[in-house]
């Protein structure tokens, strides 16, 4: 075992020895030990970002000789998370014969589908682009990562004299280079030119470091990135202020939150004009500290460096002009004042596509910015859904340290255009977008769904998220509000849902719920009004205070959601749905149920009124009338079923028989029913539909709506 420092500052070292002597002789499940670790120290690399090998002595299959195999991360995935399916295997002789055959930098392209020759485990994944870099160089274990502080060493204008000063000529330097092929012959070609060194600067780009074990490897990654990130360190400040200095001062953060919430959706609205768009918002410190400066408007339209930013931030960033202290809730003057600047930005990124094309370049694409910073306040950015908006985010902050580093030391360049252009629209990257599986139907859509934490609600939460969509769900019960968190928790990935206590009475609360939303998903494009509660009792046994809880809930709350949505959609101006759950019960006259039934047929001519009112917006309003859906449900704990059951004079436990064989189809109804009937109106089918009820209750004759 080495002796030298495992004493870091900059870094985490987090090497177990005990647990890697368990791994001792396997040098794959080392690898992914070892990848592991870096990946869970975002200084190191970015999610997503870099790859890591090791190359092995194995048995040929067929010939029962030994032979060499490399074994390198594939195509897609993350190192943080990276397990052996997610390694591509290949013969290393076959790999690097490639390059008798290969015909230059203009055919390198081609080269990509001759890896397939070169494998050995035929159930590996697809090798990703970067395979020749690690195939042509000798060692044993390989980190190819982006930290940030390296990259600002590598996208600094004299970055190699930098490189070659501060390591004492033991790291090599090869200027910028696509990705592929070539590359990898580079970095062959620097190894040969610089025997000895320890490591390899990518200009613009990263770093490539090497070990004989994975431990070696290991530290070596550790020390090189923390000399990178203490020069950086004794460097700040020397030239002057970071940035340029201070601009602007931030505001209070209940400000930045508040003004956020309100300007989100209508951000989201203008980068949702080809396809929806979720949103996500960070005022981060490091965001504050660049957005707020001197430096801003020459360094932002600047863009990124390292192609693994790029490829997720964009060209460059939209910043915005707003003041800081405007109203948000002055429609007309937001979207009058953001008008031009998004078009201008629009008519850059086509001008950039145009100027740039090749002849057999891809369409355009979406031409929104992905990044928007609005000083004073933080950034926002618009992705696909929540995860690769949230990814986006963190890619440019990592971009803003890069340029901080580099401004530190020397100065910041970025990718020329045409090479921006190049990775943006390389045709490898789009045959990776052609083969991504189909976007679900609520891919991109916002929905909030009250009373989600339990019965119906949770049900339609479920439904919604397994379509696509960003959920929040919410209760006012705190308990019942953290045993949904907690089963949702464990059925998806923590950006498909954001969870809020919401009070449906309370005007206040429903608007924090709303400025929730916004935070989290940059708006709402779906609302559900769910949120409910039975009261059966003769009419001589109902109290006034029975009277105003049902209305409250069901007719004020579904009232105070409904418009504290419209705000939101109206804000967007790309039309919505909202979906009232409301009953068989507005329709049909039964027993003990005054309160109840009457409080529900006034939410079902709301739906009504709020339809004929929203329509301009292309805000559709449709009813789904449930009957008797027992399972899970909070309104048939107590006093309600026993109310039920009196009334049919019956027992509590023969009234979901009763419900069952009252009903033409003679069936139970379940939430997940009333869910799928909710996906009916959304799920794009029904776009053009508004003022609908469609009966959820096995069917029900008296509640026939004709």
């Amino acid at each position: 075992m080495t002796s030298r420092t495992t004493d870091f500052k900059h870094v985490s070292y987090l090497w177990d020895e005990e647990k890697a002597a368990t791994l001792a002789g396997d040098e794959i499940a080392l690898l992914i030990y070892r990848s592991n670790l870096l990946g869970a120290d975002l200084r190191l690399t970015n999610y997503g970002g870099g790859n890591t090998s090791c190359k092995a002595i194995t048995k040929h299959p067929l010939s029962g000789e030994y032979t060499e195999v490399m074994w390198v991360k594939g195509s897609g995935g993350d190192i943080g998370t990276l397990k052996k399916t997610g390694l591509a295997a290949l013969y290393v002789d076959q790999l690097r014969n490639l390059k008798n055959i290969y015909r230059g930098l203009a055919h390198e392209d081609e080269m990509v589908a001759l890896f397939n020759h070169c494998i050995y485990d035929l159930e590996s994944k697809a090798p990703s682009i970067d395979t020749p870099l690690h195939g042509f160089l000798p060692f044993a274990h390989i980190d190819h990562l982006h930290p940030d502080a390296a990259i600002a060493i590598a996208a600094a204008a004299d970055g190699e004299q930098i490189t070659k000063e501060l390591f004492k000529g033991t790291v090599g330097w090869v200027p910028w280079q696509k990705p592929g092929f070539e590359l990898g012959l580079q970095l062959r070609k620097c190894l040969d030119e610089n025997p000895g060194i320890r490591g390899i600067m990518l200009g613009s780009h990263g770093l490539f470091t090497w070990g004989d074990t994975a431990y070696e490897c290991y530290l070596n990654t550790l020390e090189v990135v923390e000399k990178c990130s203490e020069f950086l360190e004794s460097e700040y400040g020397k030239k002057g202020p970071v940035f340029g200095g201070q601009k602007i001062a931030a505001s209070t953060q209940d400000h930045r939150l508040k003004q956020a919430a309100l300007i989100a959706p209508v951000l989201r609205g203008f980068c949702s004009s080809e396809r929806h768009m979720v949103g996500h918002f960070t005022d981060d410190a490091r965001v504050l500290e660049f957005i707020n400066s001197n430096d801003l408007d020459r360094l932002a339209p600047m863009g990124t460096s390292c192609p693994d930013h790029f490829l997720r931030t964009k060209i460059s960033p939209l910043v915005l002009k707003l003041e800081t202290g405007e109203n948000g809730t002055d429609l007309d003057l937001i979207k009058t004042k953001l008008a031009p600047e998004f078009e201008a930005y629009r008519q850059m990124y086509r001008d950039y596509y145009q100027s740039c094309k090749h002849e057999d370049s891809p369409a355009i694409r979406d031409s929104n910015p992905v990044i928007i910073l609005y000083p004073g306040i933080g950034l926002f950015s618009f992705a696909k859904d929540k995860q690769t908006a949230r990814v986006a985010a963190e890619f440019y902050i990592n971009a803003i340290n890069v340029m901080k580093g580099a401004e530190a030391i020397s100065q910041y360049t970025s990718l020329p255009k045409q090479e921006a252009f190049n990775i943006e629209y390389w045709l490898l990257e789009e045959a990776k977008l052609q083969r991504m599986p189909k976007p679900k139907p609520l891919t991109g859509k916002v929905a909030l769904i009250t009373g989600s934490a339990g019965g119906i609600g949770k049900a339609i939460a479920r439904k919604f998220i397994n379509e696509g969509a960003c959920v929040v769900i919410n209760d006012n019960d705190d308990n019942r509000l953290a045993q949904a968190k907690e089963s949702f928790k464990a059925e998806f990935a923590e950006d498909a849902y954001a969870a809020v206590l919401l009070d449906v009475t309370s005007a206040d609360a429903v608007r924090q719920a709303y400025h929730y939303a916004c935070l989290a998903f940059g708006g709402v494009d779906i609302v559900v009004n769910c949120a409910g509660i039975s009261i059966s009792k003769p009419i001589e046994e109902h109290t006034e205070k029975d009277w105003d809880l049902l209305y409250d809930i069901l007719v004020k709350g579904q009232f105070l959601v409904t418009q504290a949505g419209v705000e939101v959609l109206r804000k967007q101006s790309i039309g919505g749905d909202v979906i009232n759950i409301v009953s068989k019960n507005a329709l049909v006259s039964g027993p003990n149920n005054a309160g109840y039934g009457s409080a529900k047929a006034a939410q079902l001519h709301l739906s009504r009124l709020n339809a004929a009112e929203l329509g301009g917006d292309h805000i559709r309003v449709n009813t789904v009338n449930p009957d008797a859906v027992i399972s899970e449900s909070k309104i048939w704990e107590g006093a309600w079923a026993e109310g039920r059951a009196k009334a049919y004079g019956i027992t509590v436990a023969e009234l979901p028989a009763f419900y069952a064989k009252r009903t033409l189809l003679n069936e139970m109804i379940l939430p997940e029913d009333i869910a799928n009937a909710c996906f009916v109106f959304v799920g794009g089918l029904m776009n053009k539909s508004t003022g609908n009820v469609l009966n959820v209750d096995g069917g029900v004759a008296n509640a026939f709506l004709r």
